[in-house]
């Protein structure tokens, strides 16, 4: 516990100006009393920066001088005495936890009556807009058409013409597949380095160069979670210290790795909540943070192959997963709030992997449908955009864009497949033609 003066020093730090980008966290043990289950926890956000103060540095080096204050007297609930001690109700939570294991459970029934090809092209989908949706949580846009490439050449799938992919996007895609793929095998601190290696194959993240695979240093002050413009700033959180990293770090591993009483589904989000309050990286937590939820609802549910997206339900919900995160990390060590929330976001990611596996049936009965028909690869490539869900009208521009070809040849392979009543003209007006897939009988 901090002195009055040390803590003083500490809100000090408050006050200074924003120097770098960067986050944050930590992490504690588990502990379970009665009905009330106990672990550790804190968030993350969108706008993240460093704010420098030399005398917390100076004080962090002296072991007397603890990030935990008096009780009753803290900011964050890692600040708190009995931090990492927050609880929950598994009594609010076990209509959450039942709704959601009844849905997995129609879900993977329905992909049991399936083929193989189909269950590989609804884990292909779901992966695809697992890695986009975690990237652009953090105001990364990945391009598309790259990140299916990639994990259909991993995963075997055929998808005809695959485009180039560059390393950035492997990277990522490697790592959103070993956690999902390698469930099983024990995280590790070299494994999640090497998932930090990944994302930052160049040691930048944009312009900035930043430490990679090994945690943050904090050489620049304490990490904090800021948003609005200079001179204006709100601060969301600020992370425990760095020094605390390693010993904390190593204790969240062997958390994970260990058998706890837990609920499967709440290791899981605690999992995720645990790494985000570490926050050990400079960059890329927060998609580390999903990826080992992912991991975890893999180990939950026993499927090797994922079938539904939590990163693309909490990109859908962003507003409402900061929201709850901040108010957690400012509440009290009771985090049933938290939980209840990510059991309802996985229940409504769970629900929407039935529209995509709809998606991939009539994907399917389309094919088999045109099996007789010879298609070109121009034709296979942009059928399959269709199908797959394009927005807006085709035109011959469109066509010649998706399948780079000229406007005459666009207006070649429109008319083929008009004339195997593939395609037909689209009745709604304009000053060009446009083209929709023909309806089935």
């Amino acid at each position: 516990m901090s002195s009055s003066s040390d803590a003083g020093d500490a809100r000090a730090c408050a006050m200074m100006e924003v120097s770098t980008a960067g986050g944050s966290g930590e992490c504690y043990g588990v502990g379970i009393d009665a009905n009330i289950v106990t672990a550790s926890l804190a968030p993350n956000k969108t706008h993240i920066h460093r704010r420098y103060c030399s005398e917390c540095i100076a004080l962090a080096a002296k072991a007397p001088h603890n990030h935990r204050m008096k009780s009753g007297d803290y900011t964050y609930i890692w600040q708190a005495d009995h931090w990492p001690q927050w609880q929950y109700d598994l009594t609010t939570l076990a209509d959450a936890l039942a709704k959601v294991s009844a849905a997995q459970g129609r879900l993977h029934g329905r992909l049991a009556d399936v083929g193989l090809a189909i269950r590989d092209q609804a884990s292909l989908n779901v992966l695809t807009e697992d890695v986009l949706k975690s990237s652009e949580i953090e105001g990364e846009l990945l391009n598309p058409e790259m990140v299916r490439s990639s994990i259909a050449r991993r995963l075997g799938v055929d998808i005809g013409a695959l485009a180039p992919v560059d390393r950035h996007v492997e990277g990522v895609v490697d790592m959103v597949l070993d956690a999902t793929n390698n469930a099983a095998n024990p995280v590790t601190i070299a494994r999640l380095f090497s998932w930090h290696a990944a994302l930052f194959p160049t040691g930048y993240s944009g312009m900035s160069h930043i430490t990679v695979a090994n945690w943050r240093s904090d050489h620049d002050g304490p990490m904090q979670v800021v948003s609005g413009p200079i001179g204006r700033q709100r601060v969301h959180f600020e992370a425990p210290p760095a020094y605390t990293l390693e010993h904390e770090c190593a204790r969240f591993l062997e958390w994970l790795e260990s058998k706890t009483a837990e609920p499967a589904l709440i290791k899981a989000a605690l999992g995720h909540l645990w790494f985000v309050t570490l926050h050990p990286f400079d960059d890329g937590n927060g998609r580390i943070a999903r990826a080992l939820g992912d991991l975890l609802l893999a180990r939950a549910d026993g499927q090797g192959q994922r079938f539904y997206s939590m990163s693309a339900q909490i990109q859908r919900e962003r507003k409402a997963y900061y929201e709850i995160l901040e108010k957690t990390q400012k509440g009290t060590l009771d985090v049933t709030a938290w939980l209840v929330w990510f059991l309802d976001a996985l229940l409504r990611a769970t629900e929407n992997a039935q529209q995509t596996l709809d998606l991939v049936l009539a994907k399917s009965r389309y094919w088999q449908a045109w099996a007789g028909i010879p298609l070109n690869a121009r034709h296979t490539k942009v059928l399959n955009r269709i199908l797959d869900g394009f927005e807006g009208k085709l035109s011959t521009s469109k066509w010649a864009s998706m399948a780079k070809c000229s406007q005459d040849t666009a207006l070649r392979d429109i008319t083929e497949l008009v004339n195997h009543g593939i395609l037909v003209k689209s009745d709604a007006g304009g000053r060009s033609s446009s083209y929709e897939l023909a309806p089935r009988e």
